[in-house]
């Protein structure tokens, strides 16, 4: 996901909500689980980093204006 700079968390967030569709529908496409799966692992290892970033950023702007 690296190669993905402007990628949003919305848009990741979507994703994943399509591919938990595809897993809870009834009729599951075993030929892509393993695909579908590891995308969701990566969009949710992206979505976890973005949220620390946000987090740390977000302190150290409080941390600043506290500051003043």
């Amino acid at each position: 996901m690296s190669k993905e700079k402007s990628f949003k968390f919305e848009s990741a967030m979507e994703e994943l909500e399509l591919i938990l569709q595809k897993l809870d529908s009834s009729e599951v496409n075993i030929d892509s689980l393993t695909v579908d799966l590891q995308r969701a692992s990566e969009l949710i290892e992206w979505c976890r980093s973005r949220l620390e970033t946000t987090r740390v950023d977000v302190e150290r702007i409080v941390a600043d204006l506290d500051e003043n």
